[in-house]
């Protein structure tokens, strides 16, 4: 595995913008741009494989979880896409390619997790931008004295980890709001809960997913 590679900034022409929640502007990485870096990392020896995947008419979008594989190492993570309808009728227009779109968001989040792409996640608070989606945690606590979160009483706020419509998208207002009052009667900063939700799910506070957001309140709490 060649770690310098993988962690090897990408240059602007690769770096694409999009608009992300709360009217910020999201930087990502294309999917062919993670897929090229995994082959010059790895000399093209490692492997991608969906191991489930799942409509979910409540949201409106489709969930896949894969699995990267490159010798001993396996990443594992989510990826979603919106289910595309036509204006008139509503109906869905290719739900295979909506599948691509969730296997390609899964393939760049579990690339995440070897390096790739993680200097997006390095600026200022301001400015804080993402790859397309947030990742599961990794079984790491608040801080190495504390397990973490398994779901529990969060004020409203449930994830027992199944596989259902309540753990997907993107983090809500009210969720949002509550980790900032959680925040502020903990004395964390932002810098500071941004570092480890990079660490723990991936992404930034900002762009949690509502699972994520969960667990994060089940942390503060704990």
């Amino acid at each position: 595995m060649n770690r310098e590679l993988l962690e090897k900034e990408f240059g602007p022409e690769q770096i694409k913008q999009r608009e992300g929640n709360f009217g910020k502007t999201l930087d990502y990485i294309e999917g062919h741009s993670v897929i090229q870096r995994l082959n010059d990392a790895f000399d093209a020896d490692w492997s991608f494989v969906i191991i489930k995947h799942e409509i979910i008419k409540e949201t409106d979008e489709v969930i896949v979880l894969g699995e990267l594989g490159a010798g001993t190492i396996k990443k594992t993570q989510f990826g979603s896409s919106r289910i595309t309808r036509t204006r008139n009728t509503g109906d869905m227009l290719g739900l295979a390619d909506d599948l691509k779109s969730a296997a390609t968001d899964s393939l760049k989040k579990c690339a995440t997790m070897l390096g790739i792409g993680l200097h997006l996640y390095n600026k200022d608070d301001e400015n804080n931008q993402r790859p397309n989606g947030g990742n599961q945690p990794n079984g790491q606590g608040w801080n190495n004295n504390q397990s973490s979160g398994n779901g529990g009483n969060d004020n409203g706020y449930q994830h027992n980890g199944n596989w259902n419509g309540n753990s997907n998208g993107r983090i809500t207002a009210k969720q949002h709001s509550f980790i900032q009052s959680l925040l502020k009667n903990k004395g964390i900063t932002k810098s500071e809960v941004n570092k480890k939700c990079v660490d723990m799910y991936g992404s930034v506070l900002d762009y949690l997913s509502r699972a994520d957001a969960s667990n994060l309140i089940a942390e503060l709490q704990s």
